[in-house]
């Protein structure tokens, strides 16, 4: 890959783009010049007409990011999901890979699947994904991932946090305060840990969130779709459950037993993970905030974040964990399941 880092997409034209499909020669999937940017910073993901048939999306992998066999483990992972009938969206085997590259740019092509953000305030909603993130969690806990790297505080933690103190990201006049603040939140998330105990590690989604999560009501398969498995990874099972509560904590208790009932008729839950809640949430939030400084040069970012690397934005940042110490020394949350 000669693409340079900070501009890894300089050269992903519309024409490239376009190439890159008609590029596999494979008559079924002859791209008839429609196209229609997608929202993704990350990769750059686009919507591609067909000379026949259904639009297609085409996902370009950001240079450097993961390796071939990362990629390709991913790719595994979520085709042994479909192949268990889960409502998963995986990437097409075209010419028999999954991974293609034209132009110094790797890619996968996907079907297009439609559908509008789950309910999460909803009972009934809340338990149907809970089943569907059981099954996905029972065939994760098979095998573990060998190229893809597993959450942990080292890296979403401890190496975010050495970033963005050696990077001259945080104001000058800030920089004393966040880095006792983050240090604070670190030791935090550490007793979290240790009260856990030794909880078990699965491949997940990594990034399970309802924007991941395409919900439709009409076809042969109504109900949840789980896309973009990106940041799949090894990590507890209570990462791919948490981003799904929202509210004060009586709301997040409520939902997550609603989860929880209908996850543990597919496979079992440890409460003890309840103690990594706020921790996850934690390392999450640190690890963003590098992920926004490391993506920096990128033309995109500057645009879509014009707030980041503002005096109020490390202020805002500083009080938001300051409130996580606090929830971090808390109960977890009480469920009796």
């Amino acid at each position: 890959m000669n693409l340079p880092t900070a501009t890894p997409y300089a050269s992903l034209t519309p024409d490239c783009v376009l190439n890159a499909l008609d590029s596999l020669s494979c008559p079924e999937y002859r791209a008839d010049g429609r196209l229609l940017a997608l929202n993704s910073y990350e990769n750059r993901v686009y919507l591609l007409g067909l000379e026949s048939g259904p639009m297609l999306v085409a996902k370009f992998y950001r240079a450097g990011r993961w390796s071939d066999a990362a990629i390709l483990e991913e790719h595994a992972f979520v085709e042994e999901l479909a192949a268990q009938e889960l409502p998963v969206v995986a990437p097409l085997r075209i010419n028999g890979m999954t991974l293609h590259a034209h132009a110094g740019h790797r890619f996968a092509v996907f079907p297009k699947r439609g559908g509008r953000a789950p309910e999460l305030g909803n009972a009934q909603t809340l338990g149907w994904m809970g089943r569907f993130l059981g099954r996905i969690h029972s065939i994760g806990a098979l095998r573990p991932f060998i190229s893809r790297p597993a959450l942990d505080i080292a890296s979403f933690g401890e190496e975010p946090r050495d970033y963005l103190l050696a990077h001259d990201f945080v104001p000058d006049e800030l920089f004393d305060t966040w880095q006792s603040v983050v240090t604070q939140a670190l030791a935090g998330v550490r007793r979290c840990y240790e009260r856990a105990g030794d909880v078990s590690m699965l491949r997940l989604h990594g990034d399970c969130h309802g924007g991941n999560v395409l919900w439709t009501e009409e076809g042969e398969a109504p109900g949840p779709h789980f896309v973009d498995f990106d940041d799949s990874r090894m990590g507890p099972a209570v990462q791919d459950l948490w981003m799904l509560l929202s509210g004060e904590r009586e709301e997040m208790q409520r939902q997550l037993a609603e989860l929880l009932s209908g996850y543990r008729r597919f496979f079992d839950f440890d409460l003890s993970e309840l103690h990594l809640l706020e921790a996850l949430r934690t390392l999450r939030l640190i690890h963003y905030a590098a992920w926004l400084a490391r993506r920096w040069d990128d033309p995109a970012f500057p645009q879509a974040f014009p707030w980041f690397n503002t005096v109020r934005y490390w202020q805002d940042r500083i009080l938001e964990l300051r409130e996580q110490i606090a929830l971090m020394d808390e109960e977890p949350l009480n469920l009796t399941l």
